[in-house]
């Protein structure tokens, strides 16, 4: 890799982007984009199912191509930057993890709810024995007090991860939180630590600029906000922000706009933006790849997706219980149907 920088950008349009397109990517459009981001010196490149390896089902949504394929043709244009991969333990196996690596995956970002890092032990463990760069992705890490995350975070440095991040799934972290939560993995852990952060509540920058401030030196962006819920940190102007603030990133801004206007942007269709769902993820703190699960249950059941999201806020679904949201707007239409009788 090139001169070292100050703050290393993981680019994930092409895996939590896959969310907003319900998982529709071609090889063409992962080539693409992967070689743009190549050339504009970008480190990292997550290549996935947008629930992770094995994410293609009908809990999740099917892919239209085979991730693997799409893993591999990332690996074959990028000269420079490392393709990565998610892995949620009980989606994704080492038979997987053993597979993207042969296909070309340098790094694994191994993804757990904030409580359950102890699931991660065999996946981070595979992944060292394959030689492969480890990150412990502790996810909706808004549901967990500091000393709860501070606990988790060190079983998964225990087991061999290289960084820990904080994970904002449901960009419903508030900059203060953020600041104390990455203050004290700091304190705390020996590893580089990481933040990837939502866009819900139009706090992804600020976010992201008050983790770096307290020592995180792994954070992540999707071009073009290219992601679930209101999307992610937007790498392009997040390049931006930081070369104003004097920290290399070691990435080109002028392809990267670029890439956002002239390729992204025709994939993803519509801009990304905060809509009334996104700001329902981000309030209730649901996690931001139900929005289109819960729109098309709102579909169906003839109600308004807003109260789906609320009550699943208020029930605190994570990651992996996308089959109770149907569960859920059945029981919300039943009860409006017996009030108006």
């Amino acid at each position: 890799m090139s001169a070292k920088r100050d703050v290393y950008i993981t680019e994930v349009a092409l895996r939590d982007g896959s969310h907003a397109i319900r998982h529709q990517f071609t090889v063409d459009h992962v080539v693409q984009v992967a070689r743009a981001l190549d050339e504009a010196n970008v480190p990292y490149i997550e290549v996935s199912h947008g629930d992770g390896l094995a994410g293609s089902s009908l809990q999740y949504g099917f892919s239209l191509t085979d991730e693997m394929e799409l893993i591999e043709a990332a690996g074959s244009v990028c000269r420079q930057a490392k393709v990565s991969v998610l892995l949620l333990p009980g989606i994704g196996t080492v038979n997987e993890l053993k597979e993207a690596a042969k296909r070309g995956a340098k790094m694994v970002r191994v993804a757990t709810h904030v409580t359950e890092a102890d699931v991660s032990a065999q996946h981070i463990y595979m992944a060292k024995e394959l030689g492969m760069e480890t990150v412990g992705f502790l996810m909706m890490a808004h549901m967990a007090p500091v000393e709860k995350l501070v606990e988790q975070a060190k079983l998964m440095e225990s087991y061999g991860a290289d960084i820990i991040y904080v994970t904002d799934s449901a960009g419903a972290m508030l900059p203060h939180q953020v600041r104390g939560k990455i203050r004290a993995l700091k304190e705390n852990l020996d590893v580089e630590i990481g933040f990837h952060g939502h866009n819900n509540l139009s706090l992804a920058m600020a976010n992201t600029l008050a983790a770096i401030e307290e020592g995180a030196t792994r954070v992540d962006g999707s071009v073009r906000c290219f992601g679930a819920g209101a999307g992610n940190t937007q790498t392009e102007v997040l390049v931006a922000v930081l070369d104003r603030l004097g920290i290399n990133t070691g990435i080109d801004m002028y392809n990267m706009m670029d890439l956002a206007e002239e390729t992204v942007a025709p994939i993803l269709g519509h801009p990304q933006e905060i809509t009334r769902d996104a700001m329902i993820l981000g309030y209730t703190g649901v996690y931001s790849s139900f929005l289109l699960h819960a729109k098309q249950a709102a579909e169906k059941f003839q109600i308004d997706s807003r109260d789906i999201l609320l009550e699943l806020g208020k029930r605190k679904l994570v990651g992996g219980q996308e089959d109770m949201i149907v569960d859920v707007a059945a029981e919300i239409a039943k009860a409006g149907t017996k009030a108006a009788r």
